[in-house]
């Protein structure tokens, strides 16, 4: 539990570092700074399979699984890239969410912050309960595999999908019946009192609830995701936080060349249908770890080189086609 405790702490603190010293003013994330949290981010990400290694050569943190160190290390990186990867759908939907409450861009990092630590929440208790499904019902594995084999389908055979109107959603009508809604803003703050109310929900909280059930709809394909990679709670957890950190400045630096990645949706079918497999199969075929991640990564690289060459033509030809 020391590790546990500690990693914890220091997510807490990188938090009240992120919001109390580097973010404390409200301000227009740039590229080029979203570009350089981006970069540090995913380097620290990669430097703490680092700290796995060692944590694995030693009794600090439990090993349920037995794995070695090296291997312990690699399924880090691995889920890592997964839940990276896949939170790539979430930053579409999160410009959507902001564009519809038109939340200005200075306070876009404030709803993303709050909206991270309830994401922390609700995905470590997926993740406990994921893990605890697995160990005492062995047959779940197959559920999760078939269940990330229909998601991977639907989304390959799906076509367009319909536009997400965040204000149409059943979230924003449950949450307009608990509490009033105003349309008005008054800098950072999630309640104001109104003319008709003395407590009315701010566009910024509005869009921060609808943010966390998303992320939660996200995480149900996430976690059974990583769940095939690993097992062992501390990586599963780890992985998951490292990625969900990195979030913002990942949206912040992709939030203007989104059409770009529109080929990246064929390398998360790739992903899913890999990791659906590999669960379904875990009887009779063992996937070496370097496979997975050398996979996972090819994916990825194919889908990042085809969107930058092939996304606006892409994007060009769908305008066309809807005028």
């Amino acid at each position: 539990m020391i590790v546990w405790s500690l990693f914890l702490l220091a997510v807490v603190f990188i938090l009240a570092l992120d919001l109390g010293v580097f973010n404390k003013t409200p301000h227009i994330i740039s590229t080029k700074e979203a570009s350089k949290w981006t970069l540090i981010w995913v380097t620290l990400s990669f430097l703490f399979s680092g700290v796995i290694y060692w944590l694995y050569t030693t009794d600090y943190i439990a090993n349920p699984d037995n794995l070695k160190p090296a291997v312990a290390s690699m399924k880090f990186i691995t889920g890592y890239l997964i839940e990276l990867s896949l939170s790539v759908d979430n930053i579409f939907v999160i410009a959507i969410i902001f564009a519809s409450f038109k939340i200005p861009q200075k306070y876009q990092h404030r709803v993303l912050f709050w909206g991270i630590l309830g994401a922390i929440v609700f995905r470590g208790l997926m993740i406990f309960f994921g893990v605890m499904l697995i160990n005492k019902f062995a047959w779940t594995t197959y559920i999760f595999g078939l269940f990330l084999l229909f998601t991977a389908a639907k989304m390959l055979f799906s076509g367009e999908d319909e536009d997400f109107h965040p204000k149409d959603s059943f979230v924003y009508k449950t949450l307009g019946k608990v509490i009033p809604i105003t349309s008005e803003m008054d800098g950072e703050k999630f309640f104001i009192p109104t003319k008709t109310a003395k407590k009315a929900a701010t566009p910024l909280f509005v869009a921060l609830i609808v943010i966390e059930v998303m992320d939660v709809l996200f995480a149900v394909d996430s976690v059974p995701a990583i769940l095939a990679i690993t097992k062992d709670p501390f990586l599963v957890f780890s992985s998951n936080i490292f990625a969900i950190l990195g979030l913002r400045s990942m949206y912040f630096f992709l939030a203007n060349m989104l059409a770009k990645f529109s080929y990246l949706e064929y390398s998360l079918v790739a992903i899913l249908a890999f990791v659906g497999l590999k669960m379904l199969l875990h009887d009779w075929i063992q996937v070496p770890e370097w496979a997975s991640l050398g996979f996972i990564a090819l994916s990825l690289l194919v889908g990042v080189l085809v969107s930058l060459k092939f996304g606006e033509e892409k994007v060009l030809s769908d305008s066309d086609r809807e005028e």
